[in-house]
């Protein structure tokens, strides 16, 4: 942890932006982001899988779309 101490007649304004310099420059903030926002890997399967789904999906729509049986709300949802 960044430990620092103000200095006399420093400006809290001034002393945040020390803090928050010295913060970044220790590498704290960025490991602390690496392990919260950190996702498993996937597999290739997994992912083949996801992919495939999505393609299913989206033809299945277009095929929809083309012979006009797509609801009006989901045609204009997906034109946005």
């Amino acid at each position: 942890m960044v430990e620092l101490k103000r200095k006399k007649g420093e400006t809290f304004e001034s002393f945040f932006r020390r803090f928050n310099k010295r913060l970044q420059q220790s590498g704290r903030l960025f490991q602390a982001r690496k392990v919260r926002f950190f996702e498993r890997p996937k597999s290739k399967t997994r992912l083949k899988e996801a992919a495939s789904r999505r393609a299913e999906l989206r033809a299945k729509r277009e095929y929809l779309k083309r012979i006009g049986k797509l609801p009006e709300e989901e045609l204009r949802r997906s034109s946005n």
